[in-house]
């Protein structure tokens, strides 16, 4: 007679016979947790239920393995098998395309995220014309003819544009004196060394002392022609 399903005995029969595997009680025990069944518990069940010839069992040395009886099994046959296959590949078909769906569906919630709401689209549209204001208001001073800028505060402002360019030629050139001599009989590949130290150029970071020379001799051009 088969044990109630609610008892420990039926709770570990029911487990063995769904995984329908090789367990030990160790297997079964951690399973079970859920449960609350303590280990000792599941293994008085386990060796119960092999003793009735519920399940089946074999010893490899101290251990015992425990394995449902295959005889309560319907073993189906090779057309059943092969209908099996089928449907098993079918059903992969259709996980397969579900897992596409799913992802679309993903896709357009990520991109409808992405969009503004309708607060938000008001509130840049004030910013927006907010500084398209200022720049109506400033493009109508300079049109004017209204100075923005102080000649005073130009000069300042001019001269230590100047002063910065001179240092920073002298800076080069201070530069270059140096590498040239920690160089000059250096066997290394002076490419490679430079990386090595993480130095780097001007022209590596993209800017150029001519380029701001020539901005700074443009503005003299511009002085001498007014």
């Amino acid at each position: 007679m088969p044990p109630k399903s609610d008892s420990v005995e039926g709770i570990v029969l029911g487990f063995v016979n769904e995984q329908n595997r090789p367990l030990n009680s160790q297997n079964v025990a951690d399973a079970l947790q859920k449960y609350n069944l303590k280990k000792t518990a599941v293994q008085k069940a386990l060796d119960m239920l092999s003793d009735n010839g519920q399940i089946s069992f074999k010893e490899y040395g101290k251990q015992k393995i425990y394995l449902a009886r295959q005889d309560q099994f319907k073993i189906p046959n090779s057309q059943e098998l092969e209908q099996m296959k089928k449907d098993n590949s079918n059903l992969q078909d259709e996980l397969h395309l579900q897992k596409k769906l799913i992802s679309e569906v993903e896709a357009e919630i990520r991109a409808l995220n992405s969009n503004l709401t309708l607060e938000e689209i008001r509130a840049k549209e004030a910013k927006l014309l907010s500084e398209s204001d200022e720049m109506e208001e400033k493009l109508s001073k300079l049109q004017t003819g209204v100075v923005l800028v102080k000649p005073e505060d130009k000069k300042v402002i001019e001269e230590a544009y100047v002063d910065k360019i001179k240092q920073w030629r002298n800076r080069k050139r201070i530069f270059k004196d140096l590498w040239d001599a920690i160089t000059e009989n250096s066997p290394k590949d002076l490419k490679e060394f430079k990386e090595e130290l993480g130095l780097e150029y001007d022209e590596d970071v993209g800017v150029s002392l001519q380029s701001y020379n020539e901005l700074n001799n443009l503005s003299k051009k511009r002085k001498t022609a007014h």
